[in-house]
């Protein structure tokens, strides 16, 4: 990454009008470095610096721009400048900043590119969002299963700057169905007059252009490959996608992830360039929700109204025990959403894992009862510690099965485990907690009827 000296460094250069020292310097640089840089400049500054880039390297470092820095660098271009990044953009860099623009600025983006270019990015946004065809690029190589080396090698050579990659060469059919991909190293040390039949193996692996996108990073995860081939239904090669897009869908994945399990919508931006607007609407929904939840709670507690009176004691241990319950369900919901969603488990795994964390709960339970059941015992008695240990065993194994059923639940039907958020399993195990505690106190202890 690209230090706060040299950032600052490249600013003063700007401030000075020492276009010479800013383009020696900008030379030193790798093109992410210099995205970095930009992206803590002014629009002014920007552009400068942009301009300063030789026209080849402008594209490179406006790809690894943030989506939000993007926008504000075309607003500031002329539309020449902009049509020319748009056009050298490489197809699934030029469709991931399209479509993360609202439909005027689409449109108006659009009319940018001259029609080769808007045929094939109309092409890649017709596919369903988050699938493996908004992901792919359509630049790829391909040879014929009956040429010989020699002529496969002059058409990769011919056809070298239409790929995004090379190491894999893609073997089709007249009518452009998949056979195999073969490493381009294979046709380096193979016999020059051999057929490229001869150096294919039939494994090739490929994922359907309609695919979920999290598919294609488990498919490259999983067979540790650097190119996934991309077709359709009928097996025909439509374009290919690369581990360096499956590194930027695995990071936005696990960080939409992490925003739901904290109950809130995924922020697709850098919270530095998120305005508060954006911010507030993406939180303030489920804490509405559970606004509502919690009033659940309040109710059950009134319920118990005369028993609390009764014995005040109950109320010194109340947050104890129903946070205990909420804090298992949420690590057990942390662990089992991350499983499913790395596919570590499946959703026929339920039944032994539900045995599983049924053993852990009850181990966890009993240590923590043990615990708190002293206190129980010092500030009521030892039928108020009997209460306090019970309550704790039962509040955590309720709060564990919580937090490792739901998931569950919602991937059978085909809904996302991350909605099973810390703070809805909370919430929920909140008034379980509320109303186990004192159902046992109930029972255990001379207290009048629920009301």
């Amino acid at each position: 990454m690209a230090e706060l000296g040299v950032i600052t460094e490249l600013i003063t250069l700007l401030k000075l009008d020492q276009h010479e020292d800013v383009k020696a310097k900008l030379d030193e640089m790798a093109v992410q470095d210099i995205a970095t840089a930009i992206a803590e400049l002014n629009e002014e500054e920007r552009l400068v610096l942009l301009r300063a880039l030789p026209t080849e390297r402008q594209t490179d470092v406006f790809s690894y721009l943030a989506v939000t820095v993007q926008r504000e660098v075309l607003d500031t271009m002329s539309a020449e400048e902009s049509r020319r990044i748009l056009h050298e953009l490489l197809p699934d860099d030029r469709t991931a900043f399209l479509e993360s623009l609202e439909a005027e600025e689409l449109e108006s983006q659009l009319k940018l590119l001259a029609p080769e270019d808007l045929k094939q990015s109309l092409k890649l946004l017709g596919y369903p969002e988050e699938s493996a065809g908004r992901l792919m690029t359509p630049r790829f190589v391909s040879v014929r299963p009956q040429w010989t080396v020699t002529r496969a090698l002059d058409h990769i050579r011919h056809e070298a700057d239409r790929g995004e990659t090379v190491n894999f060469v893609f073997v089709t059919d007249d009518r452009g169905k998949l056979l195999d991909a073969v490493k381009l190293k294979d046709f380096i040390l193979g016999r020059q007059d051999q057929k490229v039949e001869a150096l294919m193996d039939q494994e090739v692996i490929s994922i359907q252009a309609s695919a979920d996108r999290e598919d294609a990073v488990s498919t490259i995860q999983h067979y540790d490959i650097n190119t996934l081939p991309v077709t359709d239904k009928q097996g025909v090669l439509l374009g290919i996608i690369t581990v360096d897009d499956v590194m930027d869908v695995a990071e936005q994945e696990v960080t939409e992830d992490f925003h739901k399990l904290g109950a809130a919508g995924a922020v697709t931006m850098s919270l530095r360039d998120a305005r508060p607007s954006l911010l507030y609407r993406k939180r303030i929904g489920w804490l509405v929700i559970l606004v509502f939840v919690n009033l659940i709670s309040g109710a059950a507690i009134s319920i118990f109204e005369n028993a609390i009176e009764a014995v005040i004691a109950l109320v010194f241990f109340l947050p104890l025990i129903i946070a205990s319950g909420g804090n298992a369900g949420s690590q057990s919901a942390t662990l089992m959403v991350r499983a499913l969603a790395t596919g570590d488990v499946e959703l026929r795994d339920w039944l032994r894992l539900w045995g599983k964390e049924l053993t852990v709960a009850i181990l966890l339970g009993v240590t923590m009862a043990f615990v708190v059941s002293f206190v129980g015992v010092w500030r009521g008695g030892a039928e108020l510690g009997m209460v306090v240990a019970l309550s704790m065993v039962a509040v955590v194994i309720m709060g564990a099965m919580l937090g490792m059923l739901l998931p569950f639940l919602l991937t059978r039907f085909n809904l996302d485990p991350a909605t099973a958020s810390a703070p809805l399993i909370t919430s929920i195990a909140d008034i379980g907690g509320i109303l186990i505690y004192f159902s046992i106190a109930a029972a255990i202890l001379t207290l009048p009827a629920p009301v």
